[in-house]
């Protein structure tokens, strides 16, 4: 049986190896992954090997393992891997949940935006009519007040004259 420290196992600890080539099956967002890169440490090289690939100091680790730690680290790696998946998962259904919110949002704003449009319209229309009935109403006006100064120019004409007769010149 094995002893219970065994069954500890440091995933951080890794042994100095020198990068010895570009391996450009193993891909990542950034660029090819160096040969001395761990699915174990490093995030981005997990994503990139999520198919079951280890890279090659992986396999350099994992050789100098006893065949129980390997295990363990390949468990723990792919506990590791399914732990990434499932906050992946939830972190998609939140974006899902959040894109649905504002979808629903964007459909009521522009409900919104149909309604103040029609507004606009009946306010224009009103704006118009009263602006039409403004220029009517100015243009009577002048008229009418053209006519009441005909009608003091007149009635001055008239007092004058009546004046006049009322005191004749000597």
């Amino acid at each position: 049986m094995a002893s219970s420290s065994q069954n500890n196992f440091d995933l951080n600890v890794v042994p100095i190896v020198q990068p010895e080539f570009r391996c450009s099956s193993f891909l990542s967002q950034k660029d090819s992954l160096m040969t001395n890169g761990s699915v174990m440490l490093d995030d981005d090289i997990a994503a990139s090997v999520a198919k079951g690939i280890i890279t090659p100091l992986d396999e350099k680790l994992l050789a100098n393992r006893t065949d129980e730690e390997a295990i363990n680290e390949s468990m723990a790696l792919s506990i590791q891997c399914a732990s990434s998946n499932s906050n992946m998962a939830q972190r998609l259904q939140v974006l899902g949940t959040e894109v649905q919110e504002l979808r629903t949002q964007v459909l009521i704003l522009q409900r919104r935006n149909r309604g103040l449009q029609q507004k606009n319209k009946e306010l224009k229309k009103l704006v118009d009519s009263y602006a039409n009935n403004m220029r009517k109403r100015c243009s009577e006006l002048e008229m009418n007040t053209n006519r009441l100064r005909k009608q003091q120019e007149s009635l001055l004409l008239e007092v004058q004259k009546n004046l006049k007769i009322s005191r004749p010149e000597a």
